[in-house]
């Protein structure tokens, strides 16, 4: 049997300057036992290593297989340093995480500012969500040539205070058909595509819920989502315009066939957190990008004005540098 387990590096420059390594960690196979050894996560089968990596460059462990082992040590050690432990199912969705409880040295204010929020403030936090999400469809419509892009400026231009009318949803009925073919629908439970997307929502989702926690913010109180059991509510609501970029490199394998995964494809989205994104004049990565907004929607909360660090649509050269992401082998 192979050892199906991998770690997904992306060099990713931060806005000071300097560069760290993000790993994305994927345990895909049953009876791999993970603990932590002198600062580096250990991957055991058998009682005999077959692999290890330093903690400090973890941005996130996503474990597929349902028979894996791991120590409490080394949950507590990714906890310290902010990377999420994300269980998914056979769909390739998440379906639980761990998180840590502490994150920002001002996260009791933040939580509380968090709480405290008035529905008028975070109406309209979510109008600035959903139409940058809205405005990031239209822009990967149109950078592919696709008539009916030209509607999702104007639908963006009509998001409303909290959405009343729902024009996410209406945007998302013109969107999938038009990006993936008429008879696509968009089923978390399907595979083929729809697996795609889930894989790499979790990447994106795991790094906002890392985000939000750096930030001081509590990750289960949303704005807009608020499922009990969702443990990711405000990571959701602010995975909405990043999951464009995901589309576009699954649309991309789609027209290349590509309808399962495997470790190549699984490191062509994490290389999306490398993906250069522009923020007020500014070129950060995604994985920055995502900081940058959380903190911003934690400013938000504390100054009651909706100010948040939304990034620009890509162009149409770097809408299609997105999609021809590769899994960063050399050849």
């Amino acid at each position: 049997m192979s050892i199906r387990w991998a770690e997904y590096s992306t060099l990713v420059r931060e806005n000071s300057g300097g560069q760290r390594m993000d790993r994305i960690i994927d345990i895909a196979t049953e009876g791999l036992h993970l603990s932590i050894h002198r600062g580096f996560l250990m991957v055991e089968k058998d009682r005999e290593e077959v692999g290890r990596v330093a903690l400090d460059d973890i941005n996130a462990v996503i474990v597929h297989a349902h028979g894996v082992t791991w120590t409490g040590n080394l949950v507590a050690g990714l906890a310290e340093r902010g990377a999420p432990i994300v269980f998914c199912g056979a769909n390739h969705a998440p379906v639980a995480v761990t998180l840590p409880i502490e994150g920002h040295h001002a996260q009791n204010a933040r939580m509380q500012a968090q709480l405290a929020a008035s529905k008028p403030l975070v109406k309209q936090l979510w109008r600035k969500i959903v139409a940058a999400k809205i405005t990031m469809q239209g822009s990967l419509l149109a950078a592919r040539g696709i008539a009916g892009a030209e509607a999702f400026p104007f639908i963006a231009r009509r998001v409303t205070s909290g959405d009343k009318e729902n024009l996410e949803a209406q945007a998302a009925r013109r969107y999938w058909p038009l990006l993936m073919g008429r008879d696509f629908r968009r089923d978390r439970d399907a595979g083929g595509v729809n697996g795609l997307l889930n894989y790499g929502y979790a990447i994106m989702r795991a790094t906002c819920a890392r985000a939000v926690v750096a930030s001081g913010l509590h990750p289960t109180i949303g704005i807009q989502h608020s499922n009990r059991g969702n443990a990711f509510a405000l990571a959701d609501d602010l995975i909405e315009p990043f999951r464009p970029l995901v589309d576009a490199l699954a649309e991309s394998m789609a027209r290349e066939g590509i309808d399962g995964l495997n470790p190549g494809l699984k490191r062509r989205f994490a290389r999306l957190l490398a993906f250069d994104l522009r923020i007020a004049g500014e070129v950060s990565p995604v994985s920055v990008a995502a900081g940058r907004l959380a903190q911003s929607l934690a400013r938000s909360f504390e100054t009651g004005r909706a100010d948040l660090a939304l990034f620009d649509p890509p162009t149409a050269i770097e809408w299609a540098a997105a999609g021809m992401i590769d899994d960063g082998e050399a050849r």
